[in-house]
């Protein structure tokens, strides 16, 4: 059965309490009237978190969180864990996005805890893989991509509690994207890395992200292996946001 469509958008850093709210209200209002042939999550900065809950509590929209730390409580000063994620009403974490392996230098190991981490917490990790730019051009794409999957993905992850994020880092906030056989060479070996060491395999959903758009989302979706995508910029404007959920067919 094909995994269904996941539309999650990431804001990264931004968003404040009543613009970011009006915005979570907004994305809430139209999925709520609308027969979506998606699922649609939120990703919004930590100190929204739990009045986002309130916002979209009654709709079918999911609440997540960017990053999460790898134990469940400590003196980590700054840092959330899972379980405090999940009692803000998370039902989702984003782990290992290429800018918190560039800007904070974490490993695919650290990654693979933090996924861990989320599931002891009650949460679903997304799990973000990608190749820069000079990896690409090295033809270095595929071989990056089944290293980090293999390294970050634990073992006890099932397409319940994991999803698979690919975004090319060269692809993030530039504009650009791979061409769609690009895509659909990269999603379809991570299908392959994934039914060979899980038994539900086939039913993980892939997102690609990087620099998807309203523009763009509709042919995204119908490359092979795409279940979904992981929206940056787009998801901070609700009617652009909404246009790429409605390209879900």
């Amino acid at each position: 059965m094909t995994p269904r469509i996941l539309i999650a958008g990431n804001w990264k850093m931004n968003g404040l309490g009543g613009d970011g709210l009006a915005l979570v209200r907004a994305v809430a209002q139209s999925v709520s009237a609308e027969a979506l042939k998606c699922d649609v999550l939120i990703c919004p900065p930590a100190t929204l978190l739990r009045e986002a809950k309130g916002v979209i509590a009654g709709t079918s929209v999911a609440l997540g969180a960017q990053d999460c730390h790898t134990d469940a409580k400590g003196a980590h000063t700054g840092d959330i864990s899972a379980e405090m994620l999940k009692d803000c009403g998370c039902g989702f974490v984003i782990v290992g996005h290429s800018e918190r392996r560039t800007d904070h230098g974490e490993t695919d190991a650290q990654v693979r805890a933090k996924a861990e981490a989320a599931r002891r917490g009650g949460l679903t990790a997304i799990v973000c893989i990608g190749e820069t730019l000079q990896q690409r051009d090295a033809g270095q794409a595929i071989a990056v991509v089944t290293r980090q999957l293999a390294s970050s993905v634990p073992d006890g992850a099932n397409a319940a509690n994991t999803v698979i994020a690919y975004e090319p880092v060269w692809a993030i906030g530039t504009g650009r994207t791979p061409t769609n056989p690009e895509i659909a060479e990269v999603h379809g070996r991570i299908r392959v890395e994934l039914t060979t060491r899980f038994r539900d395999g086939a039913e993980f959903r892939i997102l690609y992200g990087g620099s998807v758009n309203a523009k763009n989302a509709a042919e995204i979706l119908r490359v092979e292996h795409v279940n979904g995508g992981l929206v940056g910029g787009a998801s901070l404007d609700a009617q652009s946001f909404l246009a790429i959920c409605r390209s879900a067919v």
